[in-house]
């Protein structure tokens, strides 16, 4: 594979003299072709090269981006099948927030007990920091209402995993930065509504009820399954057992509901419909834990490949949002970029003086940077995509994740060179 990789290197150049050629002679064919094929073998060329294979992602993203604005019918619709389909959304965002489940442990949501104050630091200044600046570049820029919304969306959502990746490149405090992330998460059902109602609520119409809800199946519901594997992987007996038993009371009452689901009608909005499709995907979240050890235990890979799928959903997202929403990243795709490196900026800025201020030392205000300035862009697309406006709130996203993939790689190469150097000196 790692010889294949040298042979998409020696084609970059080619398929970009094609590209060029292409637009010159108003080929469209051949410069569309040739760009997506360019950026495509940057991706996989990449990983040839060990100073330049992190980036790897990051060049994936871009490709998807350039795919859906030079062909945004063909990645909207296949067939008659629409790609930006609620229940396709919810799939794959489950997908991605069980990927990266699969990465944790419920260990690392008990970390507080040892990093408490930087956890507070941490989870303070996310839900402050982030959402405000959102608001702040957003007023500022004068975006129209939902593109503006869709900044401050991604600014009060969790932070995700790429600020644990970027903590271990820069060798900050990786238990500090895990439970961050992970008490973020748990956090988020309900700061993320909240701060949506209070700075973008005059911009959308925001359901603070609906929205949790869409939280909890999103995000928490493929978690919990991930944390069921993780109980049968590394807990006791009696621990495994009690699962089981959930899981058999949970395909039980599943069955009840699929075939006597009708005698159980409630309307359709009420606060009772939501809560049983909670119970619902909650036993779903048993199951699927459950059956996913179990295929852990015949390919114990599993795992490690399980990242790759999450990549792979927030990938169909920037494709399929960048699709949609083509006309208006043609219009103000430079100024949403300024903005997302003004609001990522002042993430790592601020989060890491406040830290600093706070009496945390210099790794731990270091990862708080990271915490701070690095948002889940896949929760804010699936977000967007629930409430059927993937083409404007979900726009920010499609934007701001690349730039956050890169500027965190960037710094936290600088850092952990600057330790090494501060190391040797000292």
């Amino acid at each position: 594979m790692i010889c294949m990789r040298k042979y998409f290197l020696w084609a970059i150049p080619i398929f970009f003299i094609a590209a060029g050629l292409g637009w010159q002679q108003q080929m469209d064919l051949i410069w569309k072709l040739g760009l997506i094929f360019g950026f495509s073998s940057i991706a996989i060329g990449i990983g040839h090269l060990k100073v330049l294979s992190g980036y790897q992602y990051t060049f994936w993203i871009i490709t998807a981006v350039c795919a859906g604005l030079l062909y945004p019918e063909f990645f909207l619709h296949v067939g008659s099948f629409d790609m930006r389909n609620k229940w396709l959304i919810l799939i794959i965002i489950q997908m991605v927030m069980f990927g990266m489940g699969t990465q944790m442990s419920i260990e690392d949501f008990t970390g507080i007990r040892k990093s408490g104050k930087g956890v507070l630091i941490g989870l303070l200044g996310h839900f402050t920091i982030m959402p405000i600046m959102g608001f702040l570049i957003a007023k500022t820029f004068g975006f129209e209402p939902e593109i503006a919304a869709g900044i401050i969306l991604i600014g009060s959502c969790s932070s995700g995993l790429a600020s644990n990746v970027m903590t271990y490149i820069a060798k900050g405090n990786l238990v500090l930065s895990v439970t961050v992330t992970a008490m973020s998460t748990l956090a988020a059902p309900v700061m993320t509504p909240f701060l949506m109602k209070i700075f973008a609520g005059t911009m959308v119409e925001v359901h603070f009820f609906n929205m949790m809800m869409e939280i909890i199946k999103i995000v928490l519901v493929p978690l919990a399954a991930a944390m069921v594997h993780d109980i049968l992987k590394n807990y006791g007996t009696l621990a495994k057992k009690r699962i089981y038993i959930l899981t058999i009371i949970s395909a039980v009452w599943l069955a009840i509901i699929l075939f006597f689901g009708d005698t159980l009608a409630v309307a359709e909005d009420s606060t009772v419909s939501h809560i049983l499709e909670i119970i619902n995907f909650t036993c779903g979240a048993f199951i699927v834990g459950t059956l996913y050890h179990l295929l852990y235990k015949v390919y114990p890979k599993i795992d490690a490949i399980m990242p790759y799928f999450s990549m792979f959903g927030i990938i169909y997202f920037t494709l399929v949002t960048t699709a949609a929403g083509r006309d208006n990243l043609i219009q103000i795709g430079f100024l949403l970029f300024l903005a997302s490196v003004l609001h990522n900026g002042a993430g790592y800025f601020l989060g890491y003086w406040l830290s600093r201020l706070s009496g945390l030392d210099k790794k731990s205000s270091q990862t708080i940077a990271f915490e701070v300035g690095l948002q889940n862009g896949g929760m804010a697309s699936g977000l967007a995509g629930s409430m059927g406006k993937l083409a404007t709130l979900g726009l920010a996203s499609a934007v701001f994740s690349p730039w956050m993939n890169v500027s965190g790689s960037l710094l936290a190469n600088y850092w952990r060179k600057k330790g090494d150097e501060e190391e040797v000196v000292s």
